[in-house]
């Protein structure tokens, strides 16, 4: 591999629920994505062409011993880097559909290269995801 930049690569992240249908109520309805495959035990989701993988288990347990500006945030956690329109357009889905935010969505670094907006929640099992917003995808690797 010479390159990092492969734009046909998809991420994969698989990890515990512990209920397939609360799972698929709230990514399915709340975050808009699509459900793919499943079984008994798991089912996949495509969140913005990323495939997740929901087996059924204990979830990891989670902290918030990340210190990203002013905010601890919850480790580990997963997310998305998004276009800025897209974000704004998750953070009003999300609004909508009254989640309650462990980072309330805002600014970070602003006027600063990695200048981002970002919003925590929990799923129903209490997994972290964050969205990230970019106004320029270029400065997500920005120093």
């Amino acid at each position: 591999m010479t390159s990092a930049h492969h734009t046909s690569a998809l991420f994969h992240l698989a990890f515990n629920v512990r209920d397939l249908d609360v799972a698929r109520q709230f990514y399915s309805n709340t975050l808009g994505c699509t459900e793919g495959r499943s079984t008994d035990t798991w089912v996949d989701f495509s969140l913005f062409n990323h495939q997740l993988s929901m087996h059924i288990g204990e979830p990891f347990a989670t902290h918030n011993t990340g210190k990203v500006g002013e905010h601890w945030v919850p480790m580990p956690h997963f997310g998305l880097v998004l276009p800025l329109s897209n974000w704004h357009a998750m953070r009003e889905r999300l609004e909508t559909a009254n989640i309650d935010f462990v980072i309330k969505p805002h600014c970070r670094f602003a006027g600063e290269a990695g200048e981002q907006w970002t919003m925590f929640l929990l799923d129903p099992f209490g997994n972290p995801i964050e969205f990230k917003g970019f106004a320029d995808m270029a400065h997500v690797f920005a120093g």
